[in-house]
Formats: structure tokens, C-alpha cells, sequence
């Protein structure tokens, strides 16, 4: 009986493919048919590089018969973001200003997977400009969460999380800049990893350099439904890149730290979903089985100001143009958001904006601080369970609602930390989950948490 590769991990099945034992050609196949299968509906993967993945995947069988050394990632499937140049395929961003925008090169997260042996089987959907946690746009079409049509697949890597969540590759490639990685995960069920700016190299040569915003805070990073497989995705995503000027040659794991735990069920104040608090009760029940002390700090450090300076360093600086793009592509979403956080971004001048980065290094500072007493932070991913589909179209009472729950996601792109989302599971149609925040650099904390809590809340299961 034919192994179906979905059952193994991304690890496993690379082990498999390179001694020979599964064909890396049947693998590619087997996942291949499955979204032939299954995608229609949902959308998750809007261009399809089937017939490459094919060829890519009979050239590494005829390497590994040749007895040549294959790499970590050897014939496993793997999607790509649409807002991430690949080689010959439109880099759109969600958008039909940008159809014909062809990559010439890969961007270089992608070419140290390729260098690994990944492969490719499709590019998944996002929001028009990457700015909603919805993901539908004029160019692809509008994406599906596979465990409940009704919901959100999350955005802006909504199409990652669904192609993650039904099988679609064992990686799912994100980016995120307000949640846009850990919100799909949460959303779809699945884990979901936030890295250090830096530690993942980003650089798309079809659309050249971006704001200071997103140059600080934009990252891109795995989604997977098992933690070792973001783990291996992690291990070859990263590395220097002279492209990317905030790359970093940073060792994957640090030094011993402790194993305490800060859990701050309601961070800025916010109104936690009664689900979550349990989900949140029960991570906290896991970790001092394992032996980790668990705390809930008195005093934390100011969160709800990191929001605040994450929307001006986003979506006030250079709000005019987004704006005209955004009226150019005639995005109902973006056009929404944009036009809730007009007026806060025409009162920003050159001075707020100098004093804006002055407050922000405070911020970071007590947070680094703060995360040498507590090397583990737990908190909710949101504040609600999964939004309804285009619930953020529902006029602007809605949207400010959104955003409030959103703040444990905003926050960490602003001060600079590493975070997780893990599934708890998918209760009557509706997915939740947990965040862990590390320390910079310290994603092998939060993958070593994320671990101890999925051997608690169990491996995410496919809806398809």
C-alpha cells in the first residue's frame, strides 16, 4: 500500500525520498491530485506550477539515483504566497494592477529552500495588497477556511493556511507584518511562525525596496500543521542574504534559559473569548506538568501603545499613495481600512514620526527585559475566535472591534519578537488556538513550547 504523504512529516518524508523508498515524482503526483481534488472550492492555491513541480521533482529522483546528496527538504511539496517573487510566475500581491508583474529570480528565502530540494506545487492567495485577515481580492477570487465556510481563513497568508489546513504541500509560505502568519494558522487550524526580522531573508526584485514600516516589521515565515515541519521550513528558509539588508547570520539555537512561563491572558486589556481563556488555562496546565513554573506577572509592559505605533509605521507613512492604489485597484478591503486610519495618518508629520521611533525603542527595551525573567510569554493569538467571512466589510464600529482583538498580533511585529501560533483544535466547525513570544532570536524557544503544547492539544487534523 502506497504511503500517503500527508501522514508523515515534512522531516520523515524527506528521509523517505532521499533513501529511496518513496519516489519524490509519486510524492509530488500524490499532492498534485489531491488539490485537483480539493481546491476548487476553497482556492487556496491561485497559480498552479504543477507541471514544474513535476519536472523538479523526476530531476531530484534522477539525482538520488545517481547516489548525489539531496538536502533537508528533499522532494517535500511546499506553496508560495503570491506576494513573493518566483521565477517566471506573476508576483500580484492580490492584485490585477500587478498581473503581469513576472518575477526574473527567485526571492531568496525561496532559493535556500529550492537549495534544500523543496518543491514547489503551487502559490496561494491573499488580500488585495496583503492588508486584511480575509483573503478574497478581484485577481484570484476569494478564499475559503476548509474547516467552516463561514468563517475567515485568516489573511494575509489566508490562502497558505487553507492549502496547509487540506494538505496542499506539508509548508505553506507566509508573511507577516500585523498577524498575517499567525492569524491564518490560528484561523485554519494549523501552527504558524512569526520569526525574527532578519532571520528569514526577503527581497522581491520585481517590485524593488519597500517603506521603513514594513522593512523593520514584514517577515516572512512557515505555516505547517505539525511544529517539527515549521521547525525544518525555519531551518531552511533562514541565513544571510546580501539582498535583504536586515539579514542576519544568527545561530538557530541559543543558550540554556529557563523554563518559566508569563501568562497574560488578557494583554492590553483586552476582552479574551471565554474558549481562548480555557485553551489558554489548559497550555498552562501542559507546561507545569513538564515541569516549567507558570506565572501571571502583575505588571507587563506596555502593549497597547505598540499597536498604535504599528499602524503609523505601516499604514500612516506613505498613506496617500496607498490610498491611490488602493482606488486604482478598487478594493472594497483595502479601501475600507485605509480610509478608517485616514485622518490618524494626515495628522502625522516628519516630527511625530522621528518621536514615534524614539518611544518605540522604549517599548522594546522593557519587552527585552521583561522576556529575560520570562524566556516563554502565553497569550491569546485574538481576543475572538475566528472573524465571519468579510466580517471587517460591516462598516467601521466592526473594523475598530477587529482591530482591538487583534492587538496580540499587532503588537509583536512593532517590538521585534518572534512569536507562534498553536492550534488547540477545531471545535464544532471553528478553530482556536495559543501564542507563545520569545525573546529576538530565540525561535527555538518558541518552537520548543509549541512542541510541549501540540503533544498536549494533539496534531491538527485535515478537514479534507
Amino acid at each position: 500500500m502506497p504511503t500517503d504523504p500527508n501522514s508523515l512529516s515534512a522531516r520523515e518524508l524527506a528521509q523517505q525520498i532521499r533513501e529511496g523508498r518513496l519516489s519524490a515524482q509519486q510524492v509530488t503526483r500524490d499532492v498534485l491530485d489531491r488539490v485537483a481534488r480539493h481546491n476548487g472550492p476553497i482556492n487556496a492555491i491561485v497559480q498552479d506550477c504543477g507541471d514544474d513541480a513535476m519536472e523538479e521533482a523526476a530531476a531530484l529522483d534522477k539525482k538520488i539515483a545517481a547516489g548525489e546528496s539531496t538536502g533537508a527538504m528533499a522532494g517535500v511539496p511546499v506553496t508560495i504566497k503570491v506576494i513573493s517573487d518566483q521565477a517566471g510566475h506573476p508576483s500580484t500581491n492580490g492584485t490585477t494592477l500587478a498581473k503581469d508583474l513576472i518575477a526574473t529570480q527567485d526571492a531568496p528565502f525561496l532559493a535556500n529552500m529550492r537549495s534544500e530540494g523543496a518543491i514547489v506545487i503551487g502559490r496561494t492567495n491573499t488580500p488585495a495588497f496583503s492588508y486584511r485577515w480575509f483573503t478574497s481580492n478581484k485577481m484570484h477570487g476569494t478564499t475559503l477556511n476548509p474547516h467552516n465556510a463561514a468563517l475567515t481563513p485568516g489573511g494575509s497568508s489566508g490562502g497558505a493556511g487553507a492549502a496547509v489546513a487540506s494538505g496542499f504541500g506539508h509548508i505553506g509560505h507566509g508573511t507577516d507584518i500585523a498577524g498575517s502568519v499567525r492569524y491564518p494558522a490560528y484561523a485554519c487550524g494549523v501552527q504558524g511562525l512569526r520569526p525574527t526580522s532578519g532571520r528569514i531573508p526577503m527581497f522581491n526584485k520585481s517590485s524593488g525596496d519597500r517603506g521603513i514600516g514594513p522593512q523593520i516589521m514584514a517577515v516572512s515565515g512557515p505555516l505547517a500543521r505539525r511544529v517539527d515541519d515549521l521547525r525544518l521550513a525555519l531551518e531552511c528558509m533562514s541565513g544571510y542574504h546580501p539582498d535583504d539588508p536586515w539579514s542576519a547570520p544568527v545561530p538557530l539555537v541559543g543558550p540554556s534559559y529557563v523554563r518559566r512561563v508569563a501568562l497574560i491572558p488578557n494583554p492590553g486589556g483586552i476582552k479574551t473569548d471565554p474558549r481562548i481563556l480555557a485553551d489558554l488555562d489548559r497550555a498552562a496546565d501542559m507546561f507545569r506538568k513538564a515541569g516549567w513554573s507558570v506565572e501571571t506577572p502583575t505588571e507587563v509592559p506596555e502593549i497597547r501603545e505598540a499597536v498604535e505605533l504599528q499602524i503609523d509605521l505601516w499604514l500612516s507613512d506613505g498613506h496617500a499613495d496607498k490610498m491611490a492604489t488602493a482606488k486604482a485597484e478598487d478594493d472594497p478591503g483595502a479601501l475600507a481600512l485605509l480610509t478608517h486610519y485616514a485622518d490618524r495618518a494626515a495628522a502625522m508629520d516628519a516630527d511625530m514620526f522621528g518621536k514615534l521611533f524614539i518611544r518605540r525603542s522604549a517599548l522594546v527595551r522593557a519587552w527585552r527585559r521583561f522576556l529575560i525573567d520570562y524566556p516563554v510569554v502565553l497569550m491569546p493569538v485574538s481576543a475572538e475566535l475566528p472573524f465571519r467571512k468579510d466580517e471587517d466589510l460591516e462598516g467601521p464600529e466592526t473594523l475598530t472591534r477587529l482591530w482591538e482583538s487583534q492587538l496580540p498580533q499587532i503588537a509583536i511585529p512593532l517590538l521585534g519578537l518572534p512569536a507562534i501560533s498553536v492550534s488547540s483544535g477545531v471545535q464544532d466547525g471553528i478553530p482556536s488556538g495559543v501564542q507563545i513570544v520569545a525573546a529576538p532570536w530565540r525561535e527555538d524557544i518558541c518552537l520548543d513550547a509549541a512542541e510541549l503544547l501540540e503533544a498536549g492539544f494533539g496534531f491538527p487534523q485535515m478537514p479534507v
